[in-house]
């Protein structure tokens, strides 16, 4: 499998606001990771490992401030719900944005438009804009764009936990089928099993540091075994 995105001893620092003169921290701090085209990445860690700030390094949103990043010509989409839409634009514009985001052409968006409503279960609301929607209706909406317009690398942030039971089992479903069809994904969460399910990789963070990488059953029977 050939890489798609590489990471090499990766750091990413972050200043208190207002005090740029101040020691700072550093959110990443000499991460390394190949992704290979087709992997299925599971990333675990407690709060403030510095797994949020990792998806955000591969979608290319945060540059790192030391390090190298190598991406090859491949379309990335993370889903977050803290990393929000355009909030006075409606529903049908984001998604526009999104698509435009991920290289598609604006009759190709358009062309996807019905079925990620269709799929997002929002019906008026597509047209309403996105501060009227609660994070589940966000949370649809996110995910009905990227299913639709099937991004190389997808990178999801919590989100199979977020939802009442029926969406879990869809987006769950929805998952795989990518997985089936060789997308590359990252899945951040805090469900071990749902991670062992899904992934075939596993990446262990803490305080901005890789701990461990490695399958799934050794990366996860260590991490347990710490938070013993």
């Amino acid at each position: 499998m050939d890489s798609v995105i590489s990471l090499q001893q990766v750091g990413v620092a972050f200043h208190a606001q207002r005090r740029l003169r101040s020691a700072p921290y550093w959110a990443l701090e000499d991460v390394s990771l190949e992704l290979a085209r087709g992997q299925r990445l599971g990333v675990v860690g407690r709060n403030g490992a510095g797994k949020s700030t990792l998806l955000r390094v591969l979608a290319g949103i945060l540059q790192p401030d030391r390090g190298r990043l190598r991406r090859a010509d491949v379309s990335c989409q993370l889903l977050s719900l803290s990393l929000g839409f355009v909030p006075h634009l409606s529903g049908r514009d984001n998604a526009v944005l999104c698509g435009l985001r991920l290289g598609l052409r604006r009759r190709e968006i358009d062309a996807q438009l019905a079925a990620i409503c269709d799929y997002a279960e929002l019906g008026d609301f597509f047209e309403q804009p996105v501060t009227s929607y609660s994070n589940g209706m966000i949370l649809r909406l996110g995910f009905a764009v990227a299913i639709q317009v099937q991004p190389d690398v997808l990178l999801l942030d919590e989100l199979l936990a977020v939802g009442d039971a029926a969406f879990q089992q869809k987006s769950s479903l929805a998952i795989n089928e990518r997985i089936h069809a060789g997308t590359t994904v990252v899945l951040v969460s805090h469900d071990e099993d749902k991670i062992a399910d899904l992934c075939d990789s596993v990446l262990w963070m803490e305080q901005g540091r890789s701990v461990l990488y490695g399958d799934c059953d050794t990366v996860l029977k260590a991490y347990r075994a710490a938070a013993r």
